[in-house]
C-alpha cells in the first residue's frame, strides 16, 4: 500500500501539471481562433472543413504587430490620440476605458514599474508574513491624509489565484525587499509555498 500510494502521488505530480497546461493552451488557442471570423466566409468554411487549429494565434499576432507598427509612426500616433479623445467624450464608456487604459499602460509600458519588486510584509495582522508586490507610491493627496512619510503602494495577492488580492499602502520600513524575481515570487504564491525559490521544484514523496 505504501508503494501504491507513492506511485499514485508521483503520477499525479507528473500528470496534473501536463493536463492543466494542455487545458489552458487549448482554451487560449480556441479563444484566439475566434479572430478567424474577420476572414471571408469562404476561407472560414475551408478552415473549418480541414480542421485547421491555431491559425487564430498567428492571425492575432499579426494583428498586434500590425497595430503596433502603425501606432509607432507619426501618423498612427495622431490617429490614436484622436480616437482616444473621441472615446473619452462618450459617457459611461470613458470611465471604463480610462480605468482599463491606465492599468494597461502601467503593466505593458516599457517604463512601467508595476510588479517589478517582490517584498515581504506582515499581512493580515502583525506577526503573519506574506509576499507582496510594489506597484508604486501613494499620490500627494492620499499621502497628506497618511500624515506624510515614506509609503509604498503594495499589492497583496491571494493564493493560489494571484489575480485576486488587496491593494494596501504601507510604510517603506514595513516592507522587506526580496532578492527573488517576480516570476519566482509568483511561483511561490501559486504553489502555496510548495515550490520554494532556489530549491528543487519537485515535491518529495515520503
Amino acid at each position: 500500500m505504501h508503494a501504491l500510494r507513492k506511485w499514485l502521488l508521483s503520477g499525479l505530480l507528473v500528470i496534473v501539471p501536463l493536463v492543466i497546461t494542455l487545458g489552458v493552451l487549448n482554451w487560449i488557442i480556441g479563444t484566439l481562433d475566434q479572430t478567424l471570423f474577420v476572414l471571408p466566409e469562404a476561407w472560414q468554411k475551408w478552415l473549418y472543413d480541414h480542421r485547421v487549429r491555431g491559425l487564430g494565434v498567428l492571425l492575432t499576432l499579426g494583428i498586434l504587430l500590425g497595430v503596433g507598427a502603425i501606432a509607432s509612426n507619426f501618423v498612427g500616433k495622431r490617429l490614436l490620440n484622436w480616437g482616444d479623445a473621441v472615446v473619452r467624450r462618450i459617457p459611461v464608456v470613458r470611465s471604463i476605458y480610462s480605468s482599463v487604459k491606465q492599468v494597461s499602460d502601467t503593466l505593458f509600458s516599457e517604463n512601467g514599474n508595476a510588479f517589478r519588486t517582490a517584498v515581504l510584509v506582515q499581512w493580515p495582522r502583525e506577526g503573519v508574513w506574506t509576499i507582496a508586490f510594489v506597484t508604486g507610491a501613494p499620490g500627494s493627496e492620499v499621502l497628506g491624509h497618511l500624515g506624510g512619510g515614506d509609503y509604498l503602494s503594495v499589492y497583496v495577492p491571494t493564493t493560489p489565484n494571484p489575480t485576486g488580492g488587496y491593494f494596501v499602502m504601507l510604510k517603506r520600513s514595513d516592507c522587506i525587499e526580496l532578492r527573488m524575481s517576480v516570476d519566482d515570487a509568483l511561483k511561490y504564491i501559486v504553489s502555496m509555498g510548495v515550490v520554494v525559490p532556489g530549491s528543487p521544484t519537485k515535491l518529495a514523496i515520503k
